[in-house]
């Protein structure tokens, strides 16, 4: 129930705002120092790139361009756009919405993010699916068909043309495993106090927070570095046998994949996993090994490491974390 800034995170709902409106991944945009009215938000690097496309500002989360965005497109139509998603907060509709500066939950920026992956269909989050009694008796089971459609298939294209190359090329690289189209965003809140990436494919949607307990900064954790790592490591064992699929929604746009075009469907039906391979062809590829990272963040030994004999398991970035954070707290 914990609320924190999902600062760039909440970028897909301004960036979805103005696609409504008529902008494309190809507009362009200039990224250079902007003003609304006593407010001027800064790139993180305090670097400004000139002209680029909407797909290159969200894949390399420029915050002027957000800005922009989130001002033209109205931060009342912003929030709008978020509680149509699944966001169920109190949004301030002012201009900083853009960077993601209303509180939130991390269940409830996830299943904000199911539409990107479902083809369009808000989500409500649940855990219990069904009671039966010991004789099997059915005392309660879940019922309903979903909220319906809340983005367009030719909106839905664009945002995951967008969000795909936040993965493929953009702050969010550490993610992506194997063949399958990812896409996400990450995030990171002012002074390092919150990092966090949302990610999805066309079968999963999960979200990672780091942080700490009593809200003090981290040790610059980012969202593309930690969060990215841990979803990737929990997410590439759980597709494990899946086949890849493209991701949802029409692609109707320069930069778009064109084996990756899937027609309209109304209403939105539900996803079912296709076939699994059998076990003799299936096997998730290496991941990338997060130990740099975590030697980054928390220090190590900087030379490189023997590779692991035969058969024993990688450990994962999650793993590695609570290892140095138990040997840090026995050292003290």
């Amino acid at each position: 129930k914990a609320k924190r800034q999902p600062g760039s995170a909440f970028k897909p709902f301004v960036y979805l705002t103005a696609i409504e409106q008529g902008a494309s991944p190809d507009s362009v945009e200039i990224d250079e120092p902007v003003k609304i009215g006593d407010w001027e938000p800064e790139n993180y690097r305090r670097k400004y790139l000139g002209p680029v496309s909407l797909t290159k500002a969200l894949s390399l989360s420029l915050n002027t361009i957000a800005a922009k965005l989130a001002y033209n497109a109205g931060p009342a139509n912003v929030a709008e756009t978020a509680h149509r998603l699944g966001i169920t907060s109190t949004l301030a509709p002012n201009a900083s919405i853009a960077l993601g500066t209303s509180e939130v939950t991390l269940l409830e920026l996830t299943s904000a993010f199911a539409p990107f992956a479902n083809g369009g269909a808000p989500v409500a989050p649940y855990i219990v699916k069904r009671i039966t009694t010991r004789s099997g008796d059915v005392i309660y089971e879940r019922h309903g068909d979903g909220l319906g459609r809340a983005i367009a298939p030719g909106d839905l294209g664009a945002m995951n043309q967008m969000m795909r190359a936040v993965v493929t090329s953009g702050t969010a690289r550490r993610a992506q495993f194997g063949n399958f189209e990812i896409g996400g965003k990450t995030g990171t809140s002012q002074d390092y106090r919150d990092a966090w990436f949302i990610g999805y494919t066309s079968y999963l949607v999960g979200g990672v927070w780091a942080g700490n307990d009593d809200n003090s900064p981290t040790k610059k954790v980012t969202g593309g570095s930690i969060p990215a790592a841990i979803w990737r490591d929990v997410m590439e064992p759980a597709h494990s046998g899946f086949i890849p699929m493209p991701l949802p929604g029409e692609r109707r746009f320069a930069g778009a994949e064109p084996q990756a075009v899937i027609p309209d469907q109304d209403p939105v039906p539900q996803i079912e996993p296709p076939p699994r391979k059998r076990t003799a062809d299936a096997g998730p590829e290496d991941s990338q090994d997060g130990g740099g990272i975590l030697d980054a963040i928390f220090g190590g030994d900087k030379r490189k490491k023997p590779a692991a004999p035969p058969g024993q398991r990688k450990k994962t970035a999650f793993e590695k974390m609570q290892e140095r954070q138990r040997e840090n707290s026995g050292s003290r």
